[in-house]
């Protein structure tokens, strides 16, 4: 992107707090664009420092020449700056007021407007200071609750999706150039069939992208993993909530229907954020609030990532639950059988039999409590993949993928309809041009303009 262009798309001058709007030992307010300079100027920086130096400067407001605070003064010339333009920070005291009086000074200077979510980034991306995969990791890392989740933006941030997308559309041009070949030198003294021999690689190439399509681990790392706690009442499943999460998040009454809503717990598991939900028992509830709260416990099973039964010794499940339980049976991930402590299970009263793999746990005394959270564990790690190199982590990236394998496979058909003697090629190479250009949306190649407003939609300001 050329100079001119650069000034055209980023226009004036930005600022903004960067650091957290709370009580600190320093807050950081960064500037980005052409009036960098006379920013400084009017704040009574005289003095600059040297281009990645740091200097000890008093701040003073542009009007009234009042002293705001005595600061670190940073520059970054252009290009080597985070946006890509010149730059500067102000290392501040982070007492509320000397962040406001700055800011507020910052205001009165010509030139200059407060940043908007992630109009730094913005820049960045728009000045080819990194590419719109980068963009979204610098969101994600900001927002990694667990570990995990940081590695995961970190990979992206480093371009695991950019390179395999660079690779994917590297194909694409090598086969629809040799389709071209075919097609515009056909009077030409080229090798027979060229195009026909360079389509052979579509297959393999709708495959693995198929593959990254159908991968949900990034999306579910990125998300969080929602745990489903369902079964018959009284068996214990706020109980359980309440021992996971180390405190009574939960009432706990031997009452029946106690539980009418879905109550929520979070916490971490293998550095992965985790979301522990307590449902409604399920059974023929007797009135319409619990009847409602038997619905919401089968909707949240429906949409939970991991779903634990519980049953417990002492419970038989209602026979007017057969059909949910039954349901819930083929889709859980994990039983429990609570309440050990009070002896073995009856040999029948249930309507339904727990596994042989059944876990068994007293949620009173903790017994077998250190085993589950192993369990679950290892459930949050499969579901996530954890150094499995997930490269979909946005639904944008599903989307795009998707209509990439559509228009191979469309191009597959019109390149299979043509060996048969139908033509077609043409159509072929259309296809193969459009799957090109989705792949170019992921990381910004085209449409870039188009794409900004909806990568930068969640960022926060200042960044």
């Amino acid at each position: 992107m050329s100079e001119k262009t650069i000034g055209e798309t980023t226009g004036a001058t930005i600022f903004a707090l960067s650091t957290a709007s709370a009580r600190a030992a320093i807050a950081v307010i960064r500037l980005s664009g052409a009036s960098c300079h006379n920013a400084l100027t009017a704040l009574g920086v005289t003095d600059m420092p040297a281009p990645r130096m740091a200097g000890l400067r008093a701040l003073h407001h542009p009007k009234s020449g009042a002293l705001l605070d005595e600061a670190l003064v940073l520059r970054f010339a252009a290009p080597q700056s985070f946006t890509g333009e010149d730059m500067a920070e102000l290392h501040v005291h982070g007492g509320l007021a000397v962040t406001a009086s700055v800011l507020d000074a910052l205001s009165e200077i010509d030139g200059l407007r407060p940043a908007a979510p992630g109009d730094f980034t913005r820049r960045a991306v728009l000045n080819g200071k990194m590419d719109l995969t980068a963009a979204e990791a610098i969101a994600d890392l900001i927002d990694a609750e667990g570990g995990a989740q940081q590695a995961q933006a970190l990979d992206q941030l480093r371009g695991q999706l950019r390179h395999r997308a660079e690779g994917w559309r590297d194909s694409l041009t090598a086969i629809l150039a040799h389709l071209e070949a075919d097609l515009e030198f056909a009077d030409e003294d080229l090798p027979g069939g060229v195009g026909q021999k360079a389509l052979h690689a579509l297959p393999d190439l709708q495959k693995d992208l198929a593959m990254q399509l159908d991968d949900g681990r990034g999306l579910r790392l990125r998300d969080g993993i929602r745990i489903a706690l369902v079964g018959a009442p009284n068996v214990g499943k706020s109980s359980i909530l309440n021992m996971l999460a180390g405190r009574d998040a939960a009432i706990v009454s031997a009452r029946a229907g106690t539980t009418r809503d879905a109550v929520e717990v979070a916490m971490l598991l293998a550095g992965v954020p985790v979301t522990l939900i307590d449902t409604a028992g399920l059974r023929a509830a007797g009135d319409d609030i619990e009847r409602e709260g038997v619905r919401r416990a089968v909707a949240t099973a429906d949409m939970a990532d991991i779903v634990i039964l519980v049953n417990a010794v002492d419970t038989p499940a209602d026979d007017a639950t057969d059909d949910e339980m039954k349901a819930l049976m083929a889709r859980a991930d994990l039983h429990l059988v609570n309440k050990s402590d009070l002896g073995d299970p009856p040999p029948s009263g249930w309507s339904f039999t727990p596994p042989a793999e059944a876990m068994e746990l007293s949620a009173t005394t903790g017994a077998g409590a250190e085993a589950l959270v192993a369990r679950l564990t290892d459930l949050v790690v499969e579901k996530t993949g954890q150094g499995g190199g997930a490269l979909v982590t946005r639904q944008r990236h599903q989307t795009i993928l998707r209509d990439v394998v559509n228009h191979i496979g469309a191009a597959q058909r019109a390149a299979d309809a043509a060996i048969d003697g139908g033509g077609g090629l043409e159509l072929a190479a259309e296809d193969l041009r459009l799957a090109q250009r989705a792949l170019g949306r992921l990381t910004g190649a085209v449409d870039v303009e188009q794409l900004l407003d909806v990568v930068f939609a969640d960022f926060c300001i200042g960044k």
